[in-house]
């Protein structure tokens, strides 16, 4: 899991790389959920299939990419923008785009901008609607929980959503280092990202007869996108395979690695 860091104007995109030499290789391309960074993809760096290439970016203001100066609005659409500027300045022509939970928003997001790009898709714990009256206000109070407390409040509202009863109830280290990986995180990062998550658009008309290979994921004891929002995106896509991970929640691929990884790799097999 190499760090690499790419200049872009006056940004820097900060990404995880797989590969020192990725000639012939096929690219998968990993976009994390809020509020993490590309560093909640290390258990799949260690199961990288052979012939293939992951990489990992940091959304800007997440991880090592930097912030961008306060714009007069936000979009899904930036996330989007810098992957698609770092797939081009890698000079990598066609991915398979894989996201988890706001990394399955960014997925649509570039799906609108660039479908040219993506040859597969992998969708985890994720869901194809907008958010809802109850979730804009829900987002509402993430921010004042992170006016008021930072980073380390949001760790603290966050965690029990995050990780299922199974992980909550046996496997602390999960928890502790979610923990210790949000609160490195920005408040200005934070913000930016609830504020394009609470006003993305609906993207079912995306996904409605989607040709693309697709892979849905989910965790069994996810409460935030739970089985019946993988099952609606499955719906729209005729491609679409399931894969429900026994006694994970909303971080599957952190929670239970293995069976995550499995699934993904059969998938891969097949492109």
């Amino acid at each position: 899991m190499h760090r690499q860091y790419l200049h872009v104007g006056d940004r820097t995109i900060a990404y995880y790389d797989s590969a020192t030499s990725a000639a012939g290789e096929k690219v998968v391309v990993l976009v994390h959920a809020f509020p993490l960074s590309g560093l909640m993809w290390e258990p799949q760096f260690k199961s990288v299939p052979d012939g293939w290439r992951f990489i990992a970016p940091d959304m800007r203001g997440f991880g090592g990419s930097t912030i961008d100066p306060e714009p007069e609005s936000v979009s899904m659409d930036d996330y989007a923008a810098d992957v698609i500027d770092l797939l081009r300045e890698l000079a990598v022509p066609s991915v398979v785009l894989g996201g988890c939970s706001m990394g399955g928003y960014v997925s649509f997001a570039l799906l609108r901008a660039a479908p040219g790009l993506v040859r597969g898709l992998i969708l985890a714990d994720t869901r194809a609607v907008a958010d809802t009256s109850e979730g804009r206000a829900n987002r509402r109070t993430t921010l004042a929980v992170l006016e008021r407390e930072g980073a380390p409040g949001i760790a603290r509202e966050m965690l029990p959503k995050l990780l299922g009863r199974t992980t909550l109830e046996g496997s602390p280290t999960v928890e502790s280092y979610l923990r210790r990986v949000i609160k490195q995180q920005s408040t200005h990062a934070i913000r930016g990202a609830v504020l394009r998550m609470m006003h993305r658009p609906d993207s079912t008309p995306v996904l409605q007869g989607l040709s693309l290979p697709t892979l849905v994921i989910v965790g069994e004891e996810d409460t935030l996108t739970p089985l019946a929002d993988a099952e609606r995106i499955c719906a729209l896509i005729p491609n679409a395979e399931l894969a429900v991970i026994p006694r994970a929640g909303h971080l599957p691929n952190l929670e239970r690695p293995e069976q995550f990884n499995v699934a993904m790799t059969s998938f891969l097999s097949r492109l």
